[in-house]
């Protein structure tokens, strides 16, 4: 029996290997990546916190876009007895033996933010702490050690999240070595 064309190439459909159009995997890659980024705890130090009418809370409007470029800080005390460590009241700044830290701008914006940066540099980062992957060594407290255990595709999907996010404009400070 002769199937006509029409059921000729819905059987051929039928029987195909389905894909999900790319923009789908993007789609799951995003929300994948959200999940990770907020299950990860990354707003903790790479969104500000401002004050609030109950005490410091996230500052939504900068998002993801680490320490304040206009919070200039004092030099921090220096760490005694059990106390090595501390930071700062925006929870974007650290210190301790490896100097002061400054939690770096995460949203895609091209000059100041992860906008250069490709997903390999950022799985690579996130693998072997230097930044965008073969830089200067990502510093305290950044748990790279612990984000380094997971796949490279919930970093890619980590990454996906982070480069849709809204670009905000914020030049991070460098790091500064020890006193």
């Amino acid at each position: 029996m002769k199937l006509h064309r029409p059921l000729a190439l819905t059987a051929a459909l039928l029987t195909a290997p389905y894909t999900l159009p790319a923009h789908a995997d993007a789609k799951a890659d995003i929300a994948r990546g959200a999940y990770l980024v907020n299950g990860s705890g990354c707003a903790d130090c790479h969104m500000p916190m401002k004050l609030g009418p109950r005490g410091p809370e996230p500052d939504v409007a900068r998002g993801m876009s680490g320490h304040p470029q206009g919070l200039v800080l004092p030099p921090p005390p220096v760490p005694q007895g059990p106390w090595v460590w501390g930071g700062a009241a925006s929870n974007t700044a650290f210190y301790g033996p490896w100097g002061v830290s400054y939690a770096i701008n995460l949203t895609p914006d091209a000059q100041t933010g992860l906008g250069p940066w490709t997903a390999d540099q950022f799985v690579a980062a996130m693998k072997n702490g230097k930044h965008a992957g073969s830089g200067r060594p990502i510093l305290p407290p950044m748990p790279w050690q612990a984000l380094s255990q997971l796949t490279d595709a919930d970093l890619r999907a980590m990454f996906a999240y982070l480069k849709s996010l809204p670009p905000v404009r914020n030049e991070v400070p460098a790091p500064q070595a020890p006193r």
